[in-house]
């Protein structure tokens, strides 16, 4: 007998590379994080699609104008998709505050690979 070990690809799919890196900070080094840089075509999304394949992903859009059309062609793309938002008034994923991007992570079910920050005391 031998321990077998099953490696989960998440995906999460931001818009730009400071929303990356906002994420990036609270999640666990497997948790990939694709951007889209603000744009989306027909080749950017056939690489995310190729890249995620069948991998359990999330959408972590700004709550704007531009974030809520990319969210909607990436949620054609990958239908199956977790939903994480940002609060109405903050500056996009990148300008959200670490608690509230943390409390949307465990809502969406990702707990186990929230790197939580120390607290101090």
């Amino acid at each position: 007998m031998f321990n077998e070990v099953i490696l989960i690809s998440i995906f999460i799919i931001v818009e730009g590379k400071n929303d990356r890196s906002k994420v990036r900070r609270l999640v666990h080094e497997d948790v990939q994080i694709l951007c889209t840089f603000g744009t989306l075509n027909a080749l950017k999304l056939e690489q995310l699609r190729k890249k995620i394949k069948t991998e359990e992903t999330y959408l972590f859009l700004d709550n704007d104008a531009s974030g809520k059309k990319i969210r909607a062609i990436l949620q054609d793309t990958f239908p199956d998709a977790g939903q994480i938002y940002t609060r109405r008034g903050y500056a996009g994923v990148e300008g959200t505050p670490d608690e509230y991007v943390i409390a949307q992570l465990e809502k969406a079910g990702l707990e186990e690979y929230i790197q939580y920050p120390p607290t101090d005391f």
